[in-house]
């Protein structure tokens, strides 16, 4: 009985981590100094694939600092995973508004 409530633990672990919706790239690498190039652009605490955006967390404005290495930070139907330097914390925010690379 010890295995059969092992494996079913095991499978109910496998299934949950699959329906997990994708969060913010806790990088390896550190982020590229960007900044914000878009009046404004909302920021998201995750990327769900099926749902994109989720958990609205702020809104950033044209010059807030932000990070995101192109290449190797994740980037989603167009959500790219972003530092912002500012509360320090990761999220998304739409690719196109990231850019001034090294500009600061």
């Amino acid at each position: 009985m010890k295995h059969v409530r092992n494996a079913l633990a095991v499978a109910a672990a496998a299934v949950a981590a699959v329906a997990l919706p994708q969060s913010a790239a806790k990088a390896d690498v550190p982020p590229q100094h960007a900044i914000i190039v878009c009046q404004t652009a909302s920021f998201y605490a995750n990327y769900d694939s099926a749902a994109g955006p989720t958990g609205r967390l702020r809104t950033l404005t044209y010059g807030n600092k932000v990070g995101h290495t192109i290449g190797a930070h994740p980037v989603y139907n167009g959500w790219a995973a972003t530092f912002d330097f500012g509360p320090n914390d990761w999220g998304y925010v739409r690719n196109e508004c990231i850019g001034g690379y090294d500009s600061w």
